[in-house]
């Protein structure tokens, strides 16, 4: 966090302030060489939009936006952690970091909040608390384990949803990581007080370890899979993140009873070794970065947009594309290759979705989209 500070670029304050308010962003773009602004998505959203956009028009630099979803942030903001991280902060200020966190590293910040804060459904409320906490810290522990932690700079709050690492674990580790400098090897990790072996065998295959003395440690590959691992590159003769052969189903089975794994650790091992460090999230579909913004009367039958899915119903989907009125997919408007029983079944809230626009009803304020193009 390099500075904060407070403008009121909205009605209903004067256009002096507001024109004061434009130069205090500019001069900070400039200052701080920005290139991306991160706008929450709560109150006076499309107010605050609309002054980026203006701002961005009267500059030279090629900065973009993205409308970043805060839910959750809120409560991030009043909480202990909050607190801990960012004392001097107002409640206001740690939302407006957390907001633009979100768009660095959205796992790393969404940890710190907890997950039934983020909105899961109307019915959350019905259900028994303890069990949907259950359920819900699970799919982030599962989350967290999937993507993998980089252990030379994650936090306290995201290093005790690994495995086998607790809150005071993790808490040990990142104090070892201030006293003795950066991590160079998984190995060190036994170095940490109260991280024993058992512990170290859940966690290992999770951290990663980007730049330090062993390329495996930047893979998922686990420790006790070393020497497998550097065997089949030596059988191979190829190095990590280079191109491995293509092998047939023999092939596997041979190299595997060779070097006394099973057929799908070897093949989990070539994934890894292929793609070292990399993160399952890359596949995924980027967020929207905008430059300007739309209006209803720009929108023309026909026109294809790329929007963001804010909502799902029985009868389809609202999408916001960018202006001040989210459109509707209608069900019947999914596709024309298959029978949808739900719309749950093709898309769920922030899904990035390529749309036509099939009507435009400016009285009504009614957007009709199709995702058949």
């Amino acid at each position: 966090m390099l500075d904060t500070t407070v403008i009121y670029p909205t009605a209903p304050t004067t256009p002096v302030k507001i024109a004061a308010a434009k130069e205090t962003v500019k001069k900070l773009i400039k200052k701080y060489n920005v290139n991306l602004i991160s706008c929450g998505n709560g109150t006076a959203s499309r107010e605050s939009e609309q002054i980026i956009v203006e701002i961005l028009k009267e500059i030279d630099d090629d900065v973009k936006y993205v409308i970043t979803n805060e839910a959750g942030a809120s409560v991030y903001s009043a909480s202990a952690l909050a607190t801990e991280e960012f004392p001097e902060f107002d409640v206001g200020q740690r939302s407006a970091t957390s907001i633009a966190r979100r768009v660095q590293d959205p796992l790393a910040e969404l940890v710190k909040i907890d997950p039934k804060s983020i909105g899961v459904g109307q019915y959350q409320h019905d259900m028994n608390q303890k069990k949907l906490g259950s359920a819900l810290e699970g799919v982030v522990e599962s989350c967290v384990n999937a993507v993998g932690v980089d252990l030379n700079t994650a936090s306290v709050s995201l290093l005790q949803y690994v495995s086998g690492i607790s809150k005071a674990v993790a808490k040990n580790i990142v104090t070892y990581r201030e006293d003795n400098g950066r991590f160079d090897n998984r190995q060190e990790l036994m170095n940490v007080p109260k991280l024993g072996a058992k512990a170290f065998e859940q966690c290992a295959g999770f951290l990663r370890i980007i730049g330090g003395s062993n390329a495996l440690d930047a893979t998922a590959v686990h420790p006790e899979s070393y020497a497998a691992a550097e065997k089949l590159l030596l059988k191979l003769g190829v190095e990590v993140g280079s191109s491995i052969p293509t092998l047939s189903a023999k092939d596997k089975q041979d190299i595997a009873a060779e070097l006394g794994i099973g057929v799908p650790t070897l093949e989990d091992i070539i994934a890894e070794l292929k793609k070292p460090g990399r993160d399952p999230r890359e596949d995924m579909p980027k967020p929207i970065l905008k430059s300007d913004v739309l209006d209803m009367k720009d929108l023309q039958v026909g026109m294809i947009l790329k929007g963001t899915v804010r909502n799902v119903i029985d009868f389809g989907a609202f999408v916001d594309i960018g202006v001040h009125q989210d459109g509707l997919v209608h069900i019947s408007q999914f596709t024309n290759k298959k029978y949808v029983k739900h719309p749950l079944d093709v898309v769920s809230v922030g899904d990035i979705v390529e749309v036509k626009v099939i009507s435009v009803d400016m009285e009504k304020k009614r957007i009709g989209l199709s995702m058949i193009l």
